[in-house]
C-alpha cells in the first residue's frame, strides 16, 4: 500500500519514517527544556521536526539519487518538566535500546536542549565512544551547581571520558571564556574554531576529526548543536551568533558524518521553534535530516 504522499505523486522524506522496527535508522524525540541557560522552547523541537518532513522529497537533483533509507520512529521520551539530572536515565536507556537492535546502524536523537548529549553518549557506552560536537560553545561550564545545557561536555569529563576522545568543531569567538578554552586544552580535547572551518572547509575539518576519533574508539557520537550556524541563516536557537558556519557548509559536513561507518548515534539540539521566522528553522532541520540520510545511504 502506498503512503498518502506517494499516492499524490510526491514521495516525501516523511514517508520513510514510521513504525519500522527492522529499519537501519531509529528516530527518538527528546524534548528536554529544563535548566536551559537562555529561556526558550526547545521542547517543541521533536514535534516541529516531524511535521516538516513531508515537505521534502526523497530525490536529490544534484546527484540524481533517490533516498530509500527506512527510519523507525521510536517516539518521544517523556521529559515534560524533567531536569537534565532526572532525564539522564530515560534518555540513556532509549538510545541504548535502539542502538542494541541488530538491524540498527544509526540512532538519531532530536532535542531538546544540549543536556541530552551526555545521556546520548552513555547510551552507546562511555568507555567505547568518542564525541564530535558541531557547536559554537565549549559546553564546559562547571557542574557544581547542577546539570544544564551549558555543561554536557564537562559532565562527560566528570564521568571519566578521556578528553582525547572529544573533538569540538565550530567554536565561535566572543561566545566562550578563556577558562573554558584552557579546560579543553588541559583535557586533550581537539579544538577547531569557526575561523579555521571557514578557511579549510567545515566538511574537511569534520572528516579529519572523524578519522582521528575512529582510531580511538569503537563508536562515534555526534552532537549537532545547531547554534553553530550563523544566526542570520538560523534564528531558531537562542545561542546562535552572527559569524557562525554557513548553512551550506553545515549540510555538507552533515552528509560526511552520515556516511562515516563509525558514527552510531547523533543528536540535533538547541532547536527552538518558538523563534521561527518563516519556517526557516524547521526547514533547516528537515534538510539536515535529508543530508544525514543521504550520507548514511552510501555507507
Amino acid at each position: 500500500m502506498k503512503e498518502p504522499s506517494e499516492a499524490l505523486g510526491w514521495r516525501s522524506v516523511g514517508d520513510l519514517v514510521g513504525n519500522r522496527p527492522d529499519a537501519p535508522v531509529a528516530l527518538i524525540g527528546a524534548p528536554l527544556n529544563e535548566r536551559s541557560l537562555t529561556p526558550g522552547r526547545c521542547d517543541l523541537g521533536p514535534k516541529a521536526f516531524r511535521a516538516v518532513l513531508p515537505r521534502f522529497s526523497t530525490y536529490d537533483v544534484e546527484t540524481g539519487t533517490e533516498l530509500n533509507v527506512q527510519v523507525h520512529d521510536a517516539g518521544d521520551v517523556s521529559l515534560k518538566a524533567v531536569t537534565p539530572a532526572d532525564a539522564f536515565a530515560p534518555v540513556r536507556d532509549a538510545v541504548a535500546a535502539q542502538a542494541a537492535q541488530t538491524a540498527r546502524a544509526l540512532t538519531v536523537l532530536i532535542g531538546g536542549n544540549n543536556a541530552v548529549t551526555r545521556p546520548g553518549v552513555h547510551g552507546l557506552g562511555l568507555e567505547r565512544t568518542a564525541l564530535l560536537t558541531l557547536d559554537a560553545h565549549f559546553d564546559l561550564r562547571d557542574t557544581d551547581q547542577g546539570l544544564t545545557n551549558g555543561n554536557p561536555v564537562q559532565a562527560l569529563l566528570d564521568d571519566g571520558m578521556d578528553g582525547r576522545r572529544i573533538s569540538q568543531v565550530g567554536l565561535a569567538p566572543f561566545a566562550n571564556t578563556r577558562r573554558a578554552h584552557d579546560k579543553a586544552k588541559a583535557a586533550g580535547i581537539s579544538v577547531r574554531t569557526v575561523g579555521e572551518c571557514r578557511e579549510r572547509g567545515l566538511a574537511a575539518v569534520v572528516a579529519e576529526e572523524l578519522e582521528r576519533l575512529s582510531g580511538l574508539c569503537d563508536a562515534i557520537y555526534v552532537d549537532f548543536d545547531i547554534d553553530v550556524i550563523d544566526r542570520g541563516q538560523w534564528p531558531a536557537s537562542p545561542g546562535a551568533r552572527p559569524g557562525g558556519v554557513s548553512v551550506i557548509d553545515f549540510f555538507a559536513a552533515t552528509r560526511v558524518i552520515g556516511a562515516h561507518p563509525g558514527v552510531k548515534a547523533v543528536d540535533l539540539t538547541e532547536y527552538d521553534p518558538s523563534l521561527e521566522i518563516g519556517d526557516l528553522g524547521s526547514l533547516t532541520a528537515g534538510r539536515w535530516f535529508c543530508e544525514l540520510l543521504t550520507g548514511f545511504q552510501v555507507r
